[in-house]
């Protein structure tokens, strides 16, 4: 092995080796399986810390499965990612080309976002490679290639036709700049400065009394140019000052439209005026009003946010209707949503139907894509029945069939399940799943794989021209279908039969709603096992936190806080490092506060660790909670961890170099030291293996560190050391062994964490063991024997490990030179440990440095020895032969002046009536605790020199 520690020299190499020999593809030899599928990446460039954590997460999974002999196999893949995809690409053309994609036709703008994703699919894929992940790569897919395509077609086909998706104009959440609907799980509410507008209605006399005179109702509305879409005003029927109107009629400023007045408890008696105007094509909660009332819906809005120059009327069931006028004042037509705003109220104020205006904290929805505010638009999109769906999905998570890792994210799944609507499926994109239906000249509508087949099918002429949907389908629901159509459904394959129901998932809670829940959803309702019942798409959810910065914050590129992966691998310069994180800033405001945040967290850039360190940190931060501070300290830290295991590595294999390794027996004749190391790696094998098991990597990663660190390396090395030394032949020979056994036992329990240093030491122990297999990750995993333990050895090593730790203590205490030979005298001793004493006696003296081990068995002058009692037996050591007199003396002396110095000085401060009257108790309680401690550091001092003193040298 190289003398010093670089990931750099085989990183690369080991990977290509892995992939090139296949040891990443599923072996169908073995009969237990275990299959996972990793969360496809969106193709919209590189991945951030969160993907290459979770796919550490994974990775460290499919190794610790594949290492216990099952037949694994780790489904890759990418997302097209329909709304990101086409932004980025649209940024890109208007960057470079100054054009939109409406100077392209469809099929042109689409190979531009070919060219795209080719492009990123490859970053990705070196990104993976670099991170270690060990998945078969001949199997990759993405949600675009003609199987997965040909997958989502036949999902949408067989639920069309069993009546579970449908066609409706209804009002859905509209991104106006990128003119497409959106998720509600995808709109972002903010709250920011506004106004809210107090606008008179005129009331119409019918022939009644009005009570006091009432000629308006005031209604008070942040968005007054919505007064254009009104259809009604509600009162609530318990209302005591307007309940009286419900029936009625008023004017709605402008466009003069007659609306009636209607009695709803959505009208909030706490709240506003009381009275309300009901907006049904613009408003969600006015929408569900107008449902219950009938009313009918007039959407004012263009599909690019601008006013309509004639208003598009609809009946409730969103049928054209003729009940309402078309009209749109000229002065309104084709302005911008804010441009319209400021005329309504000009042309109001005028009117005189301004009754005030009012500061306001409102909420603004904003499009997650975009930015966007979103607009609520009444819109022609298919949508999925999920009631039926979801109620099977609930059902096999309150089964158990379905297991949330931790539980607690049960109960945000129930909330949304239980509370589901029907998903809007259709977006209005040219980059994505176009949507299987087919229209002729009449508008009848057809359902099929492609035209040829619709044409086959219902035998359409070629003179008959169909027109396929302009639509696409939402990305989650060819992401919904990922278990199943990636393993080659609709086809009955031989990987589907093998691997579904896959294992696990692992996903970060955020995407719960997005694509967990749907993808229980679609696969329990298109796949079956043999007795026809419903199979899930998993058996366990593992939800991990989101990384964030050292701060806590949200890591992301307009913020400037995001770390690349790679770049912790690889290392970078911090010129370098800010020209990443300003390039394409959205907010060029923000450039020097990223300079400066960046340049005082890395002020030398970012330093070079290797994917094994990169990996254990983030194995060790993956605890139960929801955000995860990331920290480059513990990476440091991590980094000096693999270049420990390495030189201790070295260490074993330059003392084993000549040594032909033989198998031993665990019950064999063999030195304390070497029964106690048995047993303890049997111990952390048990523990690490439950946290594994159990889903806690931290834990995982802590055991392995305490072990690596502070058993083989602190002790069981040093041990070893005097062993090879003092020792016989034999218990060197027997020692070699159990050290190499030690080592490689070690490195496969560390492999599925630090794939790449536990490979390169591994290869090097073959030779030695004349191994045939040619990699670690196919080697058998250690297994906890339940045989192995002897509580009395543990305690033995224990009581002798605390012995050598007090002497090293007392060194630096007492300033004595580490190799410094010292005398041991051990008082009250048992006859079991004076064994431990005798048997052991040369591997004491030699790892703690003793001149002498003497067992005394009469009293002894206490004054003249340290002494500590361990297991109950007295330790102790002479002060005569530890110390040089005068110079100890000179040095105790100084220090009880120092002390002294600072008693004085601490009295002078409790004793003035100034502190004690206006100090907080807590510091003056400080203070007198501090002067306490320090009298009896002082009153020790003075009983150490005055026993040097009366000692003879």
């Amino acid at each position: 092995m190289k003398k010093h520690y670089n990931p750099k020299h085989f990183e690369e190499y080991l990977y290509n080796f892995w992939e090139k020999n296949g040891y990443f593809k599923p072996d169908h030899t073995k009969k237990t399986t275990f299959c996972m599928m990793m969360p496809p990446p969106n193709v919209t460039g590189s991945l951030h810390m969160g993907h290459a954590f979770q796919q550490t997460i994974m990775d460290v999974l499919i190794r610790y499965h594949r290492m216990q002999g099952k037949n694994t196999f780790w489904q890759v893949g990418t997302d097209h990612a329909g709304i990101a995809t086409q932004i980025l690409v649209e940024r890109k053309i208007f960057s470079e080309e100054q054009k939109t994609k409406k100077d392209y036709s469809r099929d042109e703008f689409i190979k531009k976002i070919w060219i795209w994703k080719n492009k990123s699919n490859n970053i990705i894929k070196q990104q993976m490679k670099r991170l270690g992940i060990s998945v078969d790569w001949d199997h990759e897919k993405f949600t675009l290639d003609p199987e997965i395509s040909l997958a989502v077609r036949e999902a949408f086909i067989l639920f069309y036709k069993n009546n579970f998706i449908y066609q409706k104009k209804k009002l859905v959440h509209w991104d106006s700049k990128l003119e497409t609907v959106v998720s509600d799980l995808e709109v972002n509410h903010r709250t920011v400065k506004g106004k809210r507008w107090f606008i008179r209605y005129p009331i119409i006399q019918n022939n009644i009394h009005l009570k006091n005179k009432i000629k308006y109702l005031v209604i008070s509305t942040t968005r007054p140019e919505t007064l254009l879409g009104d259809t009604a005003i509600a009162i609530n029927p318990k209302d005591p000052n307007y309940s009286f109107l419900i029936g009625q009629l008023v004017l709605s400023p402008l466009i003069n439209r007659v609306i009636p007045i209607i009695g709803d408890q959505y009208a909030n008696l706490e709240k506003g005026t009381g009275c309300v105007k009901i907006t049904p094509a613009h408003d969600f909660n006015d929408y569900k009003v107008g449902l219950n009332h009938k009313l009918p819906m007039i959407n004012i809005f263009t599909l690019d946010g601008r006013i309509q120059s004639k208003s598009k009327v609809y009946n409730y069931k969103g049928e054209k209707s003729n009940q309402y006028s078309t009209y749109i004042p000229h002065q309104l037509q084709q302005l911008d949503i804010i441009s319209a705003r400021i005329q309504v109220v000009k042309e109001l104020t005028k009117l005189r139907l301004i009754e005030k205006i009012e500061e306001s904290q409102i909420i603004i929805p904003y499009s997650d894509r975009s930015d966007a505010v979103i607009e609520p638009m009444l819109t022609n999109q298919w949508y999925l029945k999920t009631s039926k769906l979801a109620q099977e999905a609930i059902r096999a998570v309150k089964d158990q069939k379905i297991k949330f890792i931790p539980k607690q994210y049960e109960k945000m799944y129930f909330s949304w399940m239980n509370n589901i609507e029907d998903w809007c499926i259709s977006r209005q994109l040219w980059w994505g799943h176009r949507i299987p239906i087919w229209y002729d000249n009449k508008k009848n509508i057809y359902v099929g794989q492609n035209e040829i087949d619709i044409r086959k099918k219902y035998n359409i002429s070629k003179n008959t021209l169909l027109e396929q949907d302009t639509n696409v389908l939402d990305t989650w629901f060819s992401s919904g279908l990922w278990t199943f159509s990636t393993l080659g459904w609709p086809n009955q394959t031989e990987f589907l039969k093998i691997f579904h129901p896959t294992n696990i998932i692992i996903s970060g809670f955020d995407i719960i709603f997005f694509w967990i829940a749907r993808m229980i959803m679609l696969t329990m309702y298109f796949i079956k096992d043999k007795y026809n019942n419903p199979e899930v798409p998993f058996k366990n959810i593992y939800i991990t936190g989101l990384i964030r910065d050292e701060d806590g914050k949200k890591m992301s590129k307009s913020k400037g806080n995001v770390i690349d992966p790679l770049d912790m691998i690889d290392g970078i310069s911090l010129k370098k490092l800010i020209q990443k994180r300003t390039q394409n800033l959205l907010n060029p405001k923000l450039y020097n506060n990223i300079v400066k945040s960046t340049s005082k967290q890395f002020p030398h850039g970012i330093i070079s660790t290797g994917t094994d360190a990169l990996r254990f940190t983030f194995v060790a931060l993956a605890s139960n909670t929801r955000d995860i501070k990331w920290d480059m300290n513990r990476l440091q830290g991590y980094r000096n961890f693999c270049n420990k295991l390495w030189h201790a590595s070295r260490f074993v294999l330059q003392n084993t170099i000549d040594h032909k390794f033989t198998q031993f027996n665990k019950q064999d004749n063999m030195l304390l030291i070497n029964k106690w190391i048995l047993i303890v790696l049997n111990n952390t094998v048990k523990l690490y293996r439950q946290s594994l098991d159990t889903y806690r990597f931290d834990l995982a990663s802590n055991i392995l560190y305490d072990f690596v660190w502070n058993v083989f390396c602190d002790w069981y090395l040093e041990f070893v050391k005097i062993i090879i030394k003092t020792s016989s032949l034999k218990d060197i020979c027997l020692t070699k062994n159990i050290l190499i056994y030690v080592l490689e036992s070690l490195l496969k329990l560390i492999h599925p964490i630090m794939p790449f240093i536990t490979e390169a030491i591994w290869q090097r122990i073959t030779v030695m063991k004349k191994i045939p297999k040619k990699t670690i990750m196919l080697e058998p995993f250690p297994k906890y024997n339940q045989d192995l333990y002897d509580k009395k050895i543990l305690n033995n090593v224990n009581w002798i490990k605390n012995i050598i730790v007090f002497l090293r203590n007392i060194r630096v205490k007492m300033n004595i030179n580490a190799n410094k030979l010292l005398p041991l005298l051990i008082y009250n001793i048992t006859d079991e440990k004076e064994k431990i004493i005798k048997d052991n006696i040369l591997l004491i003296k030699s790892i703690a440095f003793l001149d002498s081990i003497t067992i005394i068995l009469k009293e002894y002058n206490k004054d003249a020895c340290i002494k500590e009692i361990i297991d109950g037996v007295e330790i102790l050591i002479p002060i005569i032969k530890m110390v040089n007199k005068e110079k100890e003396l000179e040095r105790l002396k100084k220090e009880k002046n120092r002390v002294k110095v600072n008693i004085l000085n601490l009295q002078d401060t409790v004793m003035n009536q100034n502190f004690l009257k206006f100090a907080p108790n807590n510091i003056v309680n400080r203070k007198k605790n501090k002067l306490l401690e320090l009298h009896d550091i002082y009153n020790k001092l003075s009983n150490q020199i005055k026993i040097l003193q009366n000692l003879s040298f």
